[in-house]
């Protein structure tokens, strides 16, 4: 049992579903979110747990070292689960050095904080989150933890390097390390960009629902609250040194998602908003197939996602339906500008 956990990138969607977790399950110990509060983290996220007993919020930035040497001195965390991250492609594409700087440097320092901590810690761990993108594209199969990594886009690649750097600090300075790459998540709070809450958000709104090429991309997808269960695997179970892959073996295409979307829409507000579907120009660097082999940490650790893709969908269509203030205050003028200038939802 670690005494105190500190979570990067806590406010955002799956850093938020982490802490309530944490929380809840083990409230004997500190949670310490540390989140930079930028277009994709808010507070609110965290709901009752933004002012729990034993929940430390601060908004900080981990390129940012004085802020970091303060977490440590203060707080002396003994575990670090790192999530904070650029995770947006389109953004990437468009931005890159963002990527670099937040996703590389940023891992850097937090790397360089854990070596510190690890020295006061007997059981200190540094759990690191990644994707499924540093693969590539899995054209046939599935992708395993030695997989050579093949990243299509800068956010890809600026995740393979971190996980580089994550495996060379472990290597070099002896570091206690876990890494998790996982698929595609789903679930409440998610920002708008991303492609199920993107499409809600405008199928509501009577707007297209634009999807890329032919829309014949597959994806892998589960649950949010599945996915932060395996990172408490992972981190308290885990072998130091290894790489699970956090999959939940549900597959669909783009286009395949999109309509269950719209059909629970459909059974919800009436209507045909399938109708709306429409195909645009494809994205450049678009993977064409992701896919994950799930099987070491079944075996190893006994996770299993447990949401079946119907119900999380219905669930989570249902929350977007019922949370219509979130939502508005979610669409933020960078959200909206970006909306006006091209279609992302990955």
């Amino acid at each position: 049992m670690f005494e105190s956990f500190l979570v990067t990138g806590g406010a955002g969607f799956i850093g938020s579903h982490l802490v309530r977790h944490l929380a809840s399950t083990y409230p004997a110990a500190k949670i310490i979110v540390i989140d930079a509060l930028t277009y994709a983290g808010r507070w609110e996220n965290l709901g009752e747990y933004a002012n729990a007993d034993n929940v430390v919020c601060i908004h900080g930035d981990i390129r940012d070292l004085t802020m970091l040497e303060r977490v440590r001195a203060e707080h002396e965390p003994d575990a670090i689960v790192h999530l904070a991250a650029e995770s947006h492609v389109d953004r990437s594409i468009h931005r890159p050095a963002d990527f670099v700087t937040t996703n590389v440097v940023g891992t850097t320092n937090l790397l360089e904080l854990g070596r510190q901590l690890a020295e006061h810690h007997t059981r200190f761990r540094f759990l690191h989150v990644s994707t499924d993108e540093v693969f590539g594209p899995i054209m046939t199969g599935n992708a395993e933890a030695d997989t050579p990594y093949q990243p299509s886009s800068p956010y890809a690649a600026s995740k393979a390097a971190a996980d580089h750097f994550v495996r060379s600090f472990a290597t070099t300075y002896n570091l206690p390390v876990v890494i998790t790459n996982t698929c595609n998540n789903y679930g409440p709070n998610q920002h708008l960009e991303k492609l199920i809450p993107f499409m809600i958000l405008r199928a509501r709104r009577g707007e297209t629902l634009p999807i890329y090429g032919d829309g014949e991309q597959v994806r892998e997808w589960l649950h949010v609250r599945d996915h932060v269960r395996a990172i408490d695997c992972a981190l308290h179970r885990g072998t130091i040194g290894a790489t699970y892959l956090v999959g939940s073996g549900d597959r669909l295409t783009n286009k395949q998602l999109v309509i269950r979307v719209c059909s629970i829409l459909d059974e919800r507000c009436g209507g045909h908003h399938a109708s709306q579907m429409q195909l645009t120009a494809d994205r450049p660097g678009h993977d064409r197939r992701y896919a994950l082999d799930s099987s070491r940490i079944h075996q190893e650790l006994d996770w299993h996602a447990e949401i079946e893709l119907d119900a999380g969908l219905r669930e989570t269509v249902a929350w977007y339906l019922d949370n219509a203030e979130w939502m508005e205050a979610a669409r933020t003028p960078d959200l909206n500008a970006w909306i006006a200038t091209q279609y992302g939802h990955e």
